[in-house]
């Protein structure tokens, strides 16, 4: 191994304070000292080019480290910063704990704004006013149903970044409605993290569609550890589609299942329910069948009482006889992939025990 090319990882010590972990990040995006290591990274060395690694569950639940070279992950923060017309002086608030690209970003932003973020994950006072934060769909659900510390916050902020998980249109509509500027970002870690603004590519950032119906994404915001088509794209696992030069997510590409010979699309029958029950935290799963192949499960949190059989009128409407629901499951929380995304794996193991 050529030592001179490689490069030493240090893992974030969750002891260090904000202050430190800014000087460290600052050092490791000019090649001064080690890169650094967000979440459960086990890499002791990468290539000298890299300034950060972090690790991606994605929707298997599976760790994988991405690579972010310094250019990369400068680029998406100058952009983004760009794009909400940020001026130097102004401030971040962290809400996202740092094994996520999406707090990552909100350190280089801050850093590219000459400030430091206010380090809002776990403190117990009232929360500060900052002009930006970066939050999950679930924690603007939870400012909206209750949590009147969070919904301030956020209400003062000049613009709230929401992504890492699928935004229901109902949801954002609240969040306008109570005066949160919510701005929905699409991205993940092999893109330094969000590189689409409400359906807007950040500049630099270009996107296209496959053949086959998957986005793909070119750009200085790539991760540089990924697989990259011919011409240099990285083609995503989710199905979107272009609407003049509108992004327009229309959920996994894997979340398409069969029951009876007929395909179902877990994102569209979620989206469906969403417009009746915005307030409520709900999931579409499927698990193996030996009449069906597979069949599909709902599982909601406090949901009311007449919840199962409005939902199943509603998508056997919608979709007809197909997408009527094996059945319905309480839970008082659903299972999360990392932050906001729902482990449907973990759903369907948890239906799979309760059945046998």
């Amino acid at each position: 191994m050529d030592t001179k090319s490689q490069r030493l990882v240090s893992p974030i010590d969750g002891a260090w304070s904000t202050t430190q972990i800014m000087t460290s990040l600052a050092k490791a995006l000019v090649s001064d000292g080690p890169a650094l290591g967000f979440g459960a990274v086990t890499s002791a060395q990468v290539e000298a080019k890299v300034a950060v690694v972090v690790t991606s569950t994605g929707s298997t639940g599976a760790n994988k480290e991405i690579s972010l070279t310094a250019s990369a992950l400068l680029a998406s923060a100058k952009a983004a910063n760009k794009y909400l017309t940020a001026n130097f002086g102004e401030t971040w608030s962290l809400l996202l704990p740092l094994t996520h690209i999406a707090a990552v970003n909100v350190l280089v932003r801050s850093l590219e704004l000459g400030t430091i973020p206010v380090n809002l994950v776990g403190y117990s006072g009232e929360f500060p006013k900052v002009d930006y934060t970066s939050i999950v769909p679930t924690q603007l659900y939870n400012a909206l149903n209750g949590d009147d510390r969070l919904l301030t916050h956020l209400q003062s902020a000049k613009a709230v970044l929401v992504g890492g998980a699928a935004l229901t249109s109902e949801l954002k509509a609240q969040a306008t409605e109570v005066g949160i500027k919510v701005v929905t970002t699409y991205g993940m870690s092999e893109t330094s993290g969000g590189c689409v603004y409400d359906g807007a590519p950040l500049e630099g950032v270009q996107v296209a569609i496959t053949e086959s119906g998957f986005i793909k994404i070119s750009g200085p915001v790539l991760a540089s550890n990924i697989n990259l088509d011919s011409d240099n794209w990285f083609v995503t696992s989710d199905r979107g589609e272009l609407i003049g030069e509108h992004l327009n997510i229309l959920g996994r590409g894997d979340d398409v299942i069969i029951s009876g010979g007929e395909n179902i699309s877990l994102s569209e029958i979620e989206s469906a329910i969403s417009q009746s029950f915005a307030n409520f935290e709900f999931a579409a799963f499927a698990i193996s069948s030996d009449k069906w192949g597979q069949e599909l499960h709902i599982a909601a949190v406090n949901a009311p009482a007449t919840f199962s059989e409005r939902v199943e009128t509603l998508l056997v409407e919608k979709f007809g006889n197909a997408a009527k629901p094996k059945r319905f499951h309480k839970l008082s929380a659903l299972p999360l992939i990392g932050i906001g995304k729902v482990d449907r794996s973990a759903l369907a193991q948890l239906a799979m025990k309760t059945e046998s």
